[in-house]
């Protein structure tokens, strides 16, 4: 990565940590996060009537997301590899759910839900979250630790050498300072996050994330 880039420091500022309630709304915590404040405290007042009408019950996938942004007009683009429940996910969901998603991918882009087909590189990730806005990332969470309040330091390590189950999650990707990516974890008190660009390339792309990602589409600054 350039040397200039490393002395850039850029946090898209008025992005709110919020901790998530649950063991499965890491991904629906990351939307609250960007979403505008009327919208929040609606999602908040809301929260079960929303779940219940998007259909995801306690368990949500990258689509679902993306089916959330657009209930609230926020602009984004997801990219994957799959548009299908990838193998190691699947024995996971019920038949219901697996149907859901099939049929989400399969409506996307007539509900006007962008969804491309390619992986991102940390630098695109850079290039975005410095200019256009923030992204929602799932990764391994076993594979991902912060610098700053070294969560998971120990066991990214053992995980990186040794190997371990997959644990799906999501942050939201915020900034760039002193040569490490900022982001915000749902599942920590901590109000910002930091970690290594290689870190959070390695926690990304491990077998069961699909490389999935969405770029926001609004600056916070």
């Amino acid at each position: 990565m350039a040397t200039a880039n490393k002395e850039l420091t850029l946090i898209q500022k008025s992005i709110p940590h919020i901790q998530q309630r649950y063991n499965w709304d890491c991904g629906v915590t990351c939307v609250l996060m960007v979403l505008p404040e009327d919208d929040r405290n609606d999602f908040l007042a809301n929260f079960s009537k929303i779940c219940e009408e998007e259909d995801f019950g306690q368990t949500t996938c990258t689509i679902d997301l993306c089916y959330l942004l657009k209930r609230y007009n926020i602009e984004h683009c997801m990219y994957t590899i799959s548009q299908l429940p990838n193998k190691r996910t699947l024995r996971t969901f019920s038949n219901t759910t697996a149907f859901r998603i099939c049929k989400r991918f399969a409506n996307a882009s007539i509900d006007g839900i962008k969804v491309v087909d390619a992986v991102l590189s940390t630098k695109d990730i850079l290039s975005h979250v410095t200019t256009k806005g923030p992204a929602i990332v799932l990764v391994d969470a076993a594979l991902l630790s912060c610098d700053l309040c070294k969560h998971n330091k120990l066991t990214s390590e053992f995980r990186r050498i040794l190997g371990g189950s997959y644990r799906g999650h999501y942050i939201v990707v915020v900034g760039w300072s002193g040569g490490k990516l900022l982001y915000l974890d749902p599942a920590r008190p901590a109000p910002l996050c930091a970690t290594v660009p290689a870190r959070l390339q390695n926690s990304r792309l491990a077998p069961g994330t699909d490389r999935d990602i969405i770029l926001i589409y609004c600056d916070y600054r």
